[in-house]
């Protein structure tokens, strides 16, 4: 139940009196100790004792702030401030501090804007120390030191404070406050007396209130002796004069039904709405509405539900089973579970599941069924308790599986917590949209009386109405030359509008008579009608009246907004465009329903989107906003972890550690002492049984009773039977426990979310009070009324005024309002009501706008239509409308095209078809004839949006949508006439629909939809319909009558060519239209083309001259001399001759067929050349060709690997070219393999190509094995291909399957599974045959609760039948289909086979874990119901095998982790290789590796980095002659490593680490040779014979071996001595013995341009220059600077920075010094 916030004239009258005065907020102020003293202690956070934080309390100097604050502010403030309940829990507070607290609190009570935010800050004040030991105190500290002379002035207003919170506290919470508010009432009583009597003035209002506040509170104690106050869900009211006779308050009344409602057959107190007198008053007029518009909306669900309880009855005796039972009222929901909280953006939510299959004919993206805000009501006990719930949130695709998210009421969320989590409902929808409801119906209980505006005209019903109260307040007047025409702007002068005469003429505004009296009445009174027959422009008037008020707003605005109201979101639209014609800036569209793009910038929520709107927000809201998101963000989590312990205890049996507390100490203490028995082990065959009887337990729902338990001592002396039942027991306390916890968090949740909604409107308030010009629809009125009052619009304007229900219009005003202009037609349509009784019977189809016009309230009516041709407009005058004239412009309309009238009414009598979803009827003949008119009207060549269908129900609609593609009909406008309201178009087709033999013309009887219906066309209306049937109508048979005094309605449409006028054409049908296939009639087209063909088509009226059209016979011109004729088409481009003909080539004399436009002087000549090249081959160029430079006849060529192959003979030639050679490699590989690769493709045989010996191995997944030749095969890559009824697994095959966590969708009339979908049914298969008929007519051959197979045992005999297991002939063998494959296999045979790996004596470790296979075609079976269970075992098994394969994902994560510091520590790779770099890092941060994959990304990254230390050592060591070939290599290298069939075999590695080592090696030689430099060169007599030995073996095409290896070595240690490492001439010992001898400190060696070296002393700087004793070359430098081309000699000792120079100078000093 809602709690509903309002203020009785009581507490408004407390309000008021208690408001504090100027007086009152003087504070007596304190000596600066006293002051000081306050401030200590007040401010700054601390710690308790136990460490946690103490929140800082609400201090005095904050208080008085928030005094001087807006109410809403105060209340926003103080009910987020955890500060404020630190201060309310202090019981020790000074007397000064609880005054202001009072005031404070007091000013925040004021707030009524903000109501869950301020039933939030009283909840917390009323529970608080503060309210029930301080305050109380505090009232006695005033009788006892009243005497001190400070204070005694001061008492009256703290009284006046503590009145007014009792007040407040006692009517928001009547049941909880009554007990503390009677306890200070008992004080303060004797307290004001005890005052009075010392001379102290007490007011006579502070007694009143006083005595009334003891009133509330006796007639409160005195229901809850009677046991009928049980809550806080109402707000207390005394009673009223004008209550019913039930005496029950309609602001008490529930919104939702009640279970009596349901029960009992007492009819409601209803009165209806009158239409002839005035009301007796306004608590009367609010009473009624309220109570007629929940009848309109609780009567069908209660008439729903009771009918829904008869056909209960009924199907005990025998009758139609109720699944297949069709009710009017409600929509029926079968198997209904609550299965998960969810916590969304505006409060806690739930999914809710039902069954979909009796509802697999709903279309849910056009169906009305569980709309977002519909009202559901869920039972379990036929409806002797129910819940209720509301939609908030629909998904179509999830609606087809049978799930909707729901938003449970109040009530209903306590409730909840008490049924077991696997109680099964029924779900009944009502058709009466609620969410069209709610919002009005609160705003009408909040509505109090005095604040009720225009009482004087929609309560008394006075016709003397008088003008705004801001036009008489002062001397105003108006500017009009806004609205004036152009040429009467600048003589437009401001006047007084209260003066007729002053007025501008018709002429000036560019008005007719009876709009500018219109325009009079809506700028002169304070409640304007305007009424707008069809055509009369009265969106055009409002318009007007509306640019006229906007520019003269500083007469009636104060600050505040214009508010424009429509029924539509598609007429509010129109309208706020039109404002946007003349106001560019200053519009908010509230609503996101909206489909104009022009409005789309200034819609509500794009506006509070906008960076610069949170910007600006004040710190109180946003303050206020974090703490309330951290509230539910801390619920949410306390949410999510009692729902996981829930799921977990409906899974499996619960440690008995977790139900201690809910077991006596008794039995917890015999089921500690296991009884002694003889253990015998359980052997495997057992093991199944005893897991299918805990399964068949864990489902039962009994339970021992509390008294049964008492009874029992010792758990182990019951039977197994009871013991299972007193485990239920406890698990049931258990659960219930658990869903008590959740509930609070839930509540906590939900509470903090409807607070922080509340936040969210304020922040829409700093929008809104920016606009000047406010749109919303009546729905969003009453949602947003909250706002409303606080933005206190004073001029509201009402489009459609008409089709609002007048509760509709009531909650749209605020108490500001002071002008209210009504513009629509009660002529067109009504408000709509659901229950026709009360929309006939009680007047509640009737809107302010008729009521006001009926009782002959002062309106206009405009008369002159500017959109009807005068036979349409002639259909509404008289039979409508009495009078109404034509404007002059619809004189002038030209005749519709094609057709020889402009207005006709076709008869029909094909019967129309009842939908079967819903109330809505189809008519196929009428859809088809239409969907023919308009073809051939847009073959006139009529634009389609000139064009508009309209019908009158929405199942017609969607039929017609349906015949038409978009292709064809893009732009022609489909509508239901109800939505078509304000609309008009050139030509308008109506379908009536209705044609039966029962004589039912349904709403088309009401006239204001008639008048809707008939009055959009400009120039051309068609319709269609059942005429002998409406003709039983008045009106229609009035109207019929004046149709044939024209001859416009009868059984055919007569069609007029174009083309030829006199050939006329009768359809009456669709086919009918095929006698005019172009739009034309029958004739053909004639005409002669500019080419001189005939039109070939038949009479077409469009396109007349031709211009579009393309002739389609052959082209008769001749291209060339010889007569040939155009191959082409007509319409198409000639070109040039291109038949070929015979011709002599003038420069070889030889004859070709060559092209007739051609020459033979630009023809190549196709005939072999016979001219003989160099080499001696014939040229194999054609005749006309230059001659080949290259010979391409294949020769035998010796290539340098050794091989011979066919080359070209120019190739073999040629000394620079060598092709990659082709001779197979042929070797046997490490594998046992041989290789399949080229002498090229191996490298000579250095690096192998890898091999490609297919495993073709079966792999768990029942997939072969693509990887070639592995060791052991790596996880399946292919797409996954399991998938269950739900959802497809989309991961790759070898990873394991997310599990589905579905409900289980097998089930059917005998039994069903109540497992998740992942785990094995715990139901057995239905061995019932299936009932159901196949399309053929023949009885299903397949099991209950199976698909039905495809096939029929009459119509596909001999494939059904066909042997393959024995009994598949037998007359009545069973048949399933596999879903995998399609076969159809005989049951119990498959069965039987299904069954076969069920061996009792093995364990299942022991079983082929594999799934099982089509008997037939050895298709694995991952789909199928029945089999289900086996399925999901053989595919858990799998998953584990697929586990152990990948490796588990916490090694996985820490291998990817420990690869990824692996990775940054390769700086050779990273600086040298950075693309391949790149690439590798970027495959680590996947999240799909294996273990698999990872090792072979080590070994990547372990050889990549090899291979940047190679490529390091030439760019720093090698020359550019010796770096080309060794470059070469290592490209060579690389290229093999990211092969994408680089698997790192033992071949592949063994492979890679010879030609590292021969990379290494060669490294080191051309190294030790560029060191060397110029004493190579001297002693290259000795060295040069071994260096080239070297170069040989290194730069050898041949693998390298290991004979090779220790050659090298050999050669490079007897190098050694000549060429050393470091390039120096001398050894390492050598190097290191002077280093030591010298002894420099690093960085003092360099060496000369030639790499002599030198070193210099002192401090290392160059000071001298010299030269080079061994090459002449200047060394050293000066100033500290070294010359230009010496260097360091780092060989020396390893130094990388001169001892003189700003890197080592850096080292001295702390880096987080800079």
């Amino acid at each position: 139940m809602l709690v509903k916030l309002r203020f009785s004239p009581f507490q408004r009258h407390l309000n008021q009196t208690c408001r504090p005065t100027r007086c009152h907020v003087r504070r007596t102020r304190l000596a600066p100790r006293a002051q000081q003293a306050r401030g200590r202690g007040d401010h700054g956070r601390g710690n308790s004792r136990d460490g946690t934080p103490e929140v800082r309390k609400l201090g005095y100097k904050r208080l008085e702030e928030l005094l001087e604050k807006d109410a809403s502010v105060v209340a926003i403030t103080l009910s987020s401030s955890a500060e404020l309940k630190a201060l309310l829990d202090d019981r020790t507070m000074r007397q000064d501090l609880v005054h202001l607290l009072c005031q404070v609190l007091r000013k925040a009570f004021q707030s009524k804007n903000d109501r869950t935010i301020l039933l939030h800050l009283v909840q917390v004040v009323k529970d608080s120390a503060f309210f029930q030991t301080v305050l109380p105190h505090y009232v006695t500290g005033i009788m006892i030191d009243y005497s001190i002379p400070a204070r005694r002035e001061q008492y009256p207003l703290h009284l006046d404070n503590i009145i007014c919170l009792l007040a407040d506290v006692v009517s928001m919470f009547p049941y909880s406050s009554v007990r503390s508010v009677s306890m200070l009432l008992a004080v303060l009583k004797p307290g004001v007396n005890l005052l009075r009597a010392s001379g102290i003035d007490i007011c006579d209002t502070i007694n009143e209130n006083l005595e009334k506040i003891q009133g509330m509170v006796d007639h409160l104690q005195e229901k809850a002796r009677e046991g009928t106050l049980r809550s806080d869900n109402y707000t207390l009211l005394i009673g009223n004069e004008d209550a019913p006779p039930d005496g029950e308050d309609f602001r008490n009344m529930t919104i939702y039904p009640t279970p009596e409602e349901f029960q009992q057959d007492q009819k409601p107190f209803l009165r209806p709405n009158i239409m002839s007198q005035s009301y007796p008053s306004a608590y009367a007029y609010l009473d009624t509405h309220f109570r007629l518009l929940r009848e309109d909306f609780v009567r069908p669900l209660r008439e729903g539900i009771r009918e829904l309880l008869r056909s209960q009855r009924d199907e005990t005796l025998g009758k139609v089973p109720m699944r297949k039972r069709r009710f009017d009222d409600i929509r029926v929901y079968f198997d209904t579970r609550v299965i998960v909280p969810l916590c969304t953006p505006t409060g806690t939510a739930y999914i809710v599941q039902f069954d979909a299959r009796p509802l697999e004919f709903v279309r849910w993206e056009n169906s009305k069924r569980l709309l977002y805000g519909s009202l559901v009501c869920l039972s379990m006990d036929n409806f002797e308790t129910f819940l209720f719930a509301t939609v908030s949130d629909r998904d179509p695709a999830l609606l087809r599986k049978g799930a909707v998210q729901l938003s449970f009421s109040r009530d209903s969320r306590a409730e909840l917590a008490r049924i077991p989590a696997s109680e099964s409902f029924l779900m009944v929808e009502t058709t009466a949209y609620f969410e069209a409801y709610r919002y009005v119906l609160e705003g009408l209980q909040e509505q109090v009386e005095e604040d009720l505006p225009f009482q004087r005209y929609i309560v008394e019903c006075n016709q003397d109405v008088l003008a705004p109260a801001y036009l008489t307040q002062l001397r105003t007047t108006y500017d009009l030359s806004c609205i004036a025409v152009e040429d009467h702007k600048d003589n437009m002068k401001p006047f007084n509008p209260l003066i007729p005469n002053a007025w501008p003429t018709e002429e000036d505004l560019g008005l007719d008579e009876s709009q500018l009296k219109a325009v009079k009445l809506a700028l002169t009174k304070e409640l304007a009608i305007i009424q707008g027959p069809p055509g009369t422009g009265k969106t055009y008037v409002g318009l007007k009246i509306a640019q006229a008020l906007l520019k003269n707003s500083e007469v009636w605005s104060e600050s505040t907004p214009m508010l424009v109201v429509c029924y539509t979101n598609h007429a509010l639209d129109q309208f706020l465009e039109g404002i946007h014609g003349f106001l560019k800036k200053g519009i908010v569209r509230v609503g996101g329903r909206s489909n104009s793009e022009i409005l789309k910038r200034f819609s509500l929520r794009e506006l509070t989107r906008s960076s610069s709107f949170h910007r600006d927000l004040p710190p109180h809201l946003k303050k206020a906003y974090s703490e309330i998101q951290s509230e539910m963000r801390t619920a949410e989590v306390q949410i999510q972890r009692q729902s996981a312990q829930m799921e977990c205890s409906l899974r499996g049996i619960i440690n008995e550690h977790f139900l201690q507390q809910y077991i006596s100490d008794e039995h917890w203490y015999s089921l500690n002492l296991l009884p002694v028995s003889q253990k015998t082990p359980v052997q495997p065959h057992q093991k199944k049984k005893i897991k299918q009887m805990i399964q068949k337990e864990l489902r039962k729902s009994s339970t021992m009773s509390e008294e049964e338990e008492e009874q029992v001592t010792n758990v182990w002396q019951l039977t197994l039977k009871n013991r299972w039942k007193l485990y239920r027991l406890w698990v049931l306390r258990y659960r219930i426990d658990l869903r008590t916890k959740s509930l609070e968090a839930e509540q906590v949740y939900q509470e903090a979310a409807e607070r922080l909604s509340e936040i969210r409107r304020n922040e829409d308030l700093c929008v809104l009070r920016r606009a000047k010009v406010i749109g919303m629809t009546t729905t969003g009125a009453a949602k947003y009324r909250q706002a409303l009052q606080a933005l206190q619009p004073r001029l509201v304007v009402v489009e459609e005024a008409a089709e609002v229900l007048e509760a509709h219009t009531i909650t749209t005003l605020s108490q500001d309002c002071q002008h209210l202009i009504l513009i629509g037609d009660h002529q067109q349509l009504r408000p709509s009501a659901t229950v026709y009784e009360l929309a006939k019977n009680f007047n509640l189809e009737v809107s302010m706008f008729e009521r006001l016009v009926t009782m002959d309230f002062p309106f206009v009516r405009l008369n002159y239509q500017h959109r009807m041709r005068p036979d349409i407009a002639r259909l509404l005058t008289p039979h409508i409308y009495s009078e109404l004239e034509n404007h002059s412009s619809v004189l002038e309309y030209e005749n519709i095209k094609g057709i020889s009238t402009n207005l006709f009414f076709m008869d029909h009598k094909h019967l129309e078809e009842e939908i079967k979803d819903g109330r809505s009827h189809q008519n196929l003949h009428e859809a088809h004839f239409v969907v023919a008119l308009c073809r051939y009207l847009l073959c006139q060549e009529y634009q389609p949006s000139q064009i508009t269908i309209l019908t009158t129900y929405t199942g017609q609609l969607y039929c017609l949508r349906k015949l038409m593609p978009s292709k064809e009909f893009t732009g022609v406008k489909v509508h239901v006439v109800d939505k078509y309201q304000g609309e008009e178009n050139d030509i308008v087709i109506l379908s009536l629909v209705r044609s039966n033999l029962v004589g039912k013309v349904g709403f088309l009887q009401i006239p204001n939809r008639v008048c809707v219906a008939l009055s959009r066309a400009k120039k051309g209306l068609y319709c269609l319909g059942n005429m002998e049937l409406f003709s039983k109508v008045k009106l229609w048979s009035n109207i019929l009558h004046t149709l044939r005094e024209k001859g416009q309605v009868g059984r055919a449409l007569t069609l007029s060519c174009q083309n030829h006028p006199e050939t006329r054409t009768l359809v009456s049908h669709a086919k009918d239209f095929a006698m005019v296939p172009e739009g034309g009639c029958n004739k053909p087209c004639e005409y002669r083309l500019d080419c001189g063909h005939v039109c070939i088509r038949m009479c077409h009226p469009y396109d007349a001259d031709h211009k579009k059209y393309k002739c389609i016979k052959d082209c008769p011109k001749v291209l060339c001399e010889l007569g040939h004729k155009c191959p082409r088409r007509c319409h198409q481009k000639c070109g040039d001759c291109m038949v070929r003909v015979e011709k002599v080539i003038p420069k070889c004399q030889h004859k070709q067929m060559i092209p007739c436009h051609q020459s033979p002087e630009s023809f190549i000549c196709k005939v072999p050349c016979q001219k003989t090249l160099s080499c001696g081959h014939l040229c194999q160029a054609s005749c006309g060709e230059p001659c080949s430079a290259f010979c391409l006849v294949p020769v035998l060529m010796k290539l340098k690997c050794g091989h011979t192959q066919e080359e070209a003979c120019s190739t073999s030639k040629d000394p620079t070219k060598q092709p990659p050679c082709r001779t197979k490699c042929n070797i046997v590989l490490k594998c046992g393999h041989p290789c399949s690769g080229t002498c090229h493709t191996c490298r000579q045989g250095r690096l192998h190509k890898a091999c490609t010996y297919q495993c073709k191995s079966i792999l768990p997944c029942s997939h072969e094995c693509r990887v070639p030749c592995t060791r052991g095969c790596p996880p399946c890559t292919r797409p996954c291909e399991n998938r269950c009824i739900h959802s497809v697994c989309k991961k790759k095959c070898g990873q394991p399957c997310v599990p589905c966590v579905e409900p289980c969708e097998w089930r059917c009339p005998h039994q069903s599974c109540t497992k998740l979908c992942h785990e094995p049914c715990d139901r057995p298969p239905c061995s019932e045959k299936c009932n159901k008929v196949l399309p053929c007519g023949h009885p299903c051959i397949g099991l209950c609760g199976d698909p039905c197979p495809k096939k029929c045992r009459i119509c596909n005999h001999d494939e059904v039948t066909e042997i393959f297991f024995g009994s598949e002939d037998e007359p009545d063998a069973c048949f399933i289909q596999l879903e995998d494959c399609g076969h159809i296999i005989e049951s119990t045979a498959m069965d039987h086979y299904m069954g076969m790996d069920k061996d009792e004596e093995a364990d299942l470790d022991q079983r082929a874990i594999r799934l099982k296979e089509c008997p037939k075609c050895r298709k694995p079976i991952r789909r199928n119901v029945r089999y289900g269970a086996h399925v999901n075992r053989s595919q858990a098994e799998i998953d584990r095998v697929k586990v152990k394969i990948i490796g588990l994902q916490s090694d996985i994560t820490q291998k990817q982790k420990d690869l990824k510091l692996f990775l940054e520590r390769k700086v050779n790779f990273m600086q040298y290789l950075p693309a391949e770099y790149a690439r590798v890092n970027e495959n680590l941060q996947k999240s799909d590796l294996s273990l698999l994959d990872l090792w072979h990304q080590e070994n990547l990254i372990s050889f990549l980095e090899r291979l940047g230390k190679l490529i390091k050592m030439q760019k720093d060591y090698m020359s550019f002659e010796k770096g080309q070939l060794f470059s070469l290599r290592v490209g060579e290298c690389l290229k093999f490593l990211l092969d994408s069939t680089q698997r790192f075999s033992e071949q592949q590695v063994g492979d890679l680490e010879s030609e590292m080592k021969r990379l290494a090696h060669l490294a080191e030689l051309n190294i030790r040779c560029n060191k060397a430099g110029y004493t190579v060169t001297v002693m290259l007599v000795k060295v040069n014979a071994k260096v080239r030995q070297a170069r040989e073996i290194l730069e050898d095409n041949r693998p390298f071996t290991e004979e090779n290896d220790l050659e090298v070595k050999r050669i490079f240690k007897e190098l050694d001595a000549y060429l050393p490492c470091t390039g120096l001439g001398i050894s390492d010992e050598e190097r290191v013995m002077i280093v030591k001898a010298i002894g420099l400190t690093p960085g003092h060696w360099f060496k000369c341009p030639n790499g002599h070296v030198y070193a210099i002393g002192e401090c290392g700087g160059a000071m001298q220059s010299g030269r080079c004793p061994e090459c002449k070359a200047t060394i050293g430098g000066a100033n500290h600077t070294l010359t230009a081309d010496n260097a360091l000699a780092t060989e020396m000792d390893g130094a990388q920075h001169a001892a003189w120079s700003e890197a080592v100078n850096l080292q001295n000093f702390d880096p987080m010094d800079f």
